[in-house]
């Protein structure tokens, strides 16, 4: 498939700093150029947060070990579950978001990235949400994921489902390699607003004739910032605001595939950045032990 490489990093009058890449240029000509639809990704446009199943990919490739992943993300969990979400929790979740990735290229994660989509995360796309997004872009709308994942892993969900791009967290690059240090802030809560409303100024988009769609309460910034909010597999926190606002409500799980995605993305988000850090820092230091060993024997 044909790759992008545009990423726009915008940093508004506050500091803050939104990224989005774009997976194909514009059409010439649409029928409501003004118009898009933002749609949230973990819990809405697919099952589970992909921050997780992007992980479990990495551990079926050996990155680090399953145990490794099961061990810190049950710690990960527990830390999530007992603390509540607050400025300083959100802090070090930025802090451990993408240190896993130091030193990996661009190139090298797009790659995994498709692999693990067309692997793990393609059968867990939500049909409906798919279908909705569908009628925008049939209706001549541009359509945008919006994640609190890498803007690279956004990107190439983005291209796999032939939406318009993706608006992500933005992770600092260096002579085409990650820093492990994030540019701005994690694409979480009010800085999705901000990102959309940077996006809508950029692209010349009318929120008032925008949509968005989310199943998470600490997306309600984003979806007051536009004409049309729709809660998609909503927690109960979102289907009480949607009721409140009168927002349309829909939900595709049933049964049992409610209660598995009853983890709020967020926590998931964390639990799984916290994990693959961890997994990761051991896996670098069991190979360089064992470069040392055969260092040492080879004298």
């Amino acid at each position: 498939m044909a790759r992008s490489r545009k990423v726009t990093v915008s940093t508004d009058v506050h500091g803050h700093t939104a990224g989005w890449a774009q997976t194909e240029p514009a059409p010439p000509v649409a029928p409501d150029p003004r118009a898009a639809a933002f749609f949230d990704v973990d819990n809405t446009m697919m099952q589970g947060a992909s921050i997780y199943w992007f992980a479990r990919g990495l551990a079926a490739r050996n990155y680090f070990t399953t145990t490794d992943l099961a061990r810190f993300a049950w710690q990960q969990l527990r830390y999530r579950l007992l603390a509540r979400e607050h400025t300083g929790d959100m802090s070090q979740a930025k802090e451990a978001a993408l240190a896993f990735i130091e030193g990996w290229r661009v190139d090298d994660i797009e790659i995994l990235a498709e692999e693990i989509f067309d692997e793990l995360m393609a059968p867990r796309i939500w049909a409906g949400t798919r279908r909705l997004a569908q009628g925008h872009l049939d209706a001549g709308e541009r359509v945008w994921l919006v994640s609190a994942a890498p803007v690279e892993i956004g990107r190439v969900i983005a291209a796999r489902l032939k939406l318009t791009g993706a608006i992500g967290t933005v992770a600092e690059v260096v002579d085409g390699a990650y820093t492990g240090r994030l540019v701005g802030d994690l694409m979480h809560g009010p800085a999705k607003a901000e990102a959309i409303t940077s996006l809508a100024a950029v692209e010349g988009l009318d929120l008032g004739r925008c949509s968005a769609y989310s199943d998470s309460a600490n997306d309600l910034p984003m979806l007051s910032a536009v004409g049309r909010a729709v809660a998609v597999n909503p927690d109960a926190a979102l289907l009480r605001q949607a009721r409140q606002h009168g927002w349309e409500v829909r939900d595709f799980r049933t049964g049992r595939r409610a209660v598995k995605i009853a983890v709020p993305s967020t926590a998931a988000a964390g639990l799984v950045a916290g994990a693959v850090t961890a997994g990761m820092a051991l896996q670098r230091r069991r190979r360089d032990n064992r470069a040392a060993a055969e260092r040492r024997a080879t004298r």
